[in-house]
């Protein structure tokens, strides 16, 4: 255990470090909170891959190195570099997406340890040597970091979990596994028996990452309480939601923690992209009285055959619509496709548009379904994989969005699910946008702040409570 400073010197303002891990949709918004914070009158650093700076740079923190997983994606999945075997999983991950829901989250299942929970000793001594550079007070850690969460534990280092996709990552109840969806949209049902086959799998990760959560704890002579179930272990003083909180969630069970569900992490204002896309948007306003944007994220981006599918639907299902697509590594396939309706790029600027298009169409990825909300987008939702089965459920609840099948698919249902949501009255919308409006990362900094600071000004020692 390193040990704590008992108290901040008074009117020091608390040093924290934001650790994301290297993947795109997972530092954007971690970094988004790390500016609020230092807004908010804390010094930050933003710790992840060295290909991350510029974020750290664009909200005013400072960096730190630091790779807690050999997986990554830097902004489009299959062009970023990485080993052979990441490569291999995701063409393998890729694959499995074209076979449905259960198929895709069992090749998940099969890669989490790797994925998850790669060379913890590595990630332990690299947090241990940048404590005794920076010398923080306190961190914020992504929920799926997990050796950065058993490092912190281990270590005895308070910490605030940073929850970045659907708050059931955290298991609520003791039956309910890490990877199992815990509700389905109506156009997703698997079968009872590839979900019996699908929560085998997921139990049996869960015990074995419980297993190496508590060999790397006895490896290192962690002076702390066992860590317990893996996939549930969080901060023990703050978990951060990034997400509505919808009156239907399940509760997570008390473990003394402050839940704060923030809503989203889209800062207040956006920057401007550039003249190039404000002449893009002008173009397609001129060619179609609506304009819908199609992306599924930076992985999913690689499936052409369902952006292809997209664009000719929405084509010919609503002929006064023009369509801008974020085509990833697709981008030249899809090339022959442009036209005065049609505009494709490999990347785009999706805050920013979702205030300039009437409708998104996207995989159910957390940071498109809460930047939909809070600029009260509706959407269609095609989910693959991960959480976005749950995120779809809920969408689809809130009258926020429709959800269809990506594995069974069919121009005519995508023209006629975007006419529909085109002639939605906007009052669905706008509830859920309005009680976002005191929300994001500016709230969610400051009761952050309050959260973790507690402790710390009645004396307490800093790393006194297992867990954060």
């Amino acid at each position: 255990m390193i040990s704590p400073r008992h108290t901040r010197a008074a009117g020091r303002p608390p040093r924290v470090v934001v650790v994301s891990p290297p993947f795109h949709s997972h530092a954007q918004p971690l970094s988004v909170l790390a500016g609020a914070m230092e807004k908010a009158g804390a010094r930050v650093h933003f710790a992840s891959a060295p290909s991350f700076a510029p974020m750290a740079a664009g909200v005013g923190v400072g960096f730190e190195p630091l790779t807690v997983t050999r997986n990554a994606n830097t902004g489009v999945a299959r062009s970023t570099r990485q080993g052979a075997r990441e490569a291999e999983r995701l063409e393998e991950f890729l694959g499995s997406t074209r076979k449905g829901a259960v198929a895709a989250l069992l090749a998940q299942a099969r890669h989490r340890g790797e994925d998850l929970l790669s060379d913890p000793e590595r990630v332990m001594a690299e947090l241990r040597a940048l404590h005794e550079r920076l010398a923080p007070d306190w961190y914020v850690v992504d929920q799926l970091s997990y050796p950065v969460t058993l490092a912190l534990h281990c270590l005895g280092l308070p910490f605030a979990t940073f929850c970045p996709g659907h708050p059931t990552y955290v298991p609520h109840r003791s039956d309910a596994f890490f990877g199992v969806p815990y509700a389905w949209p109506r156009a997703v049902r698997p079968a009872a028996g590839a979900l019996a086959e699908l929560r085998r799998a997921a139990r049996a990760n869960d015990v074995a990452f419980t297993e190496r959560f508590a060999e790397v704890a006895r490896a290192h002579d962690a002076p702390v309480d066992p860590p317990g179930r893996a996939f549930a272990l969080t901060s023990r003083r703050a978990v951060v939601f990034n997400y509505p909180r919808f009156p239907w969630l399940p509760e997570h069970a008390s473990t003394g923690a402050e839940f704060l569900y923030g809503g989203h992490c889209v800062p207040a204002v956006e920057p401007d992209p550039g003249e190039e896309w404000g002449a893009v948007v002008r173009r397609l306003r001129s060619a179609g009285r609506r304009v819908v944007l199609i992306a599924l994220g930076t992985f999913l981006s690689a499936r052409s055959d369902v952006l292809d599918l997209l664009v000719r639907g929405v084509l010919s299902g609503v002929p006064d619509a023009a369509v801008v697509v974020a085509a990833g590594d697709s981008a030249p396939a899809l090339a022959r496709l442009s036209g005065p309706r049609v505009h494709v790029a490999r990347v785009v600027p999706q805050r920013w548009l979702l205030r300039r298009v009437d409708v998104m169409v996207h995989h159910g990825g957390n940071n498109s379904f809460t930047e939909c909300v809070a600029s009260g987008t509706p959407a269609l939702v095609l989910p693959f994989s991960s959480d976005q089965f749950s995120i779809a459920h809920d969408a689809e609840r809130a009258r926020l969005a429709t959800c269809l099948d990506p594995s069974r698919l069919d121009p005519g249902e995508v023209g006629r699910a975007v006419r529909e949501l085109l002639s939605r009255p906007p009052g669905g919308m706008s509830r859920w946008t309005g009680e976002l409006r005191d929300l994001g990362p500016d709230w969610i900094a400051g009761r952050l702040l309050r959260a973790m600071g507690r402790r710390d000004d009645v004396g307490e020692p800093l790393s006194s409570r297992a867990g954060g």
